[in-house]
């Protein structure tokens, strides 16, 4: 499984806000048109950073393990 906390370098406490303005920031540095030397990396990361913001941001999809 991804640990999407580990994906957006936050801790396990962050704020939605935090985990937004992480997101905002981690999106803007992989976007793959600012990345076009390599597009596969860019464009696998973008895709985790999304993956991550949809399930942390809403506490009915955090998964308790």
């Amino acid at each position: 499984t991804v640990d999407f906390y580990e994906v957006l370098g936050i801790q396990r406490h962050a704020s939605v806000k935090d985990i937004k303005q992480e997101c905002q920031k981690l999106a803007l540095k992989w976007q793959p048109d600012k990345n076009p030397e390599n597009k596969e990396e860019p464009y696998r990361k973008f895709k985790h950073i999304a993956e991550a913001y949809e399930v942390l941001s809403d506490a009915r999809k955090w998964v308790q393990t």
